[in-house]
């Protein structure tokens, strides 16, 4: 489980494609304190397993449905990513309950200077839009945010100062996809009034 507090970011070294799996080598130096083959790790928001270890070189293989519903497809050597580490027992929850299962990705509609913050939109599809609520939690890129103004179309975001310095969402741009994780929360009440809705 992951808790949606990034807690820095890290450089693609390589992407290696295989025999129906691209292999991702991300420099974690600085993350990589106690980390064991097979532990989890958030990239971008979604869980990966390590599978090899190199110094601050750790690797990690990933399949062509990851490839295909996150943005970790398009990813390329040089790029950033989000890291998280998994929660262990005793950390703290800051953000919320994340399970590194990225839904979908979405596009960035909009994108606003607010002082040292900005504001974006992100599109809102038909397959998330019944668990996008004003107020409620989403996860974006791996970062655990609070929704702002809801529309048919898009939601808002209001990213502070902190968050664009330790992210990479500040670097991106209107047409830009990031990776989509619903919160579990609100997607089990959805679907519980949704069936009782339907079986009444």
């Amino acid at each position: 489980m992951f808790t949606g507090i990034v807690s820095g970011t890290a450089s693609v070294v390589a992407v290696e494609d295989g025999d129906e799996i691209r292999t991702l080598t991300v420099d974690l130096d600085g993350f990589d304190d106690e980390l064991e083959i097979g532990a989890s790790v958030a990239l971008d928001g979604v869980c990966m397993s390590v599978v090899t270890i190199d110094g601050a070189a750790v690797k990690f293989d990933t399949i062509e449905e990851t490839l295909s519903r996150t943005t970790l497809g398009a990813l390329k050597a040089g790029e950033k990513v989000n890291v998280e580490r998994s929660l262990k027992m005793g950390d703290e929850l800051g953000g919320h309950i994340l399970s590194g299962h990225v839904m979908m990705t979405a596009k960035i509609l909009e994108r606003a200077e607010r002082g040292e913050g900005i504001d974006l939109v992100i599109e809102n599809s038909t397959e998330a839009r019944p668990y996008i609520l004003e107020k409620g939690f989403v996860a974006v890129d791996g970062l655990s945010l609070t929704i702002g103004e809801v529309s048919d179309d898009g939601f808002a975001l209001h990213i502070i100062p902190e968050t664009l310095r330790v992210t990479t969402i500040g670097g991106k741009s209107v047409g830009d996809s990031v990776n989509i994780e619903i919160d579990s929360r609100t997607q089990a009440v959805v679907d519980t009034i949704r069936r009782m809705g339907v079986s009444g």
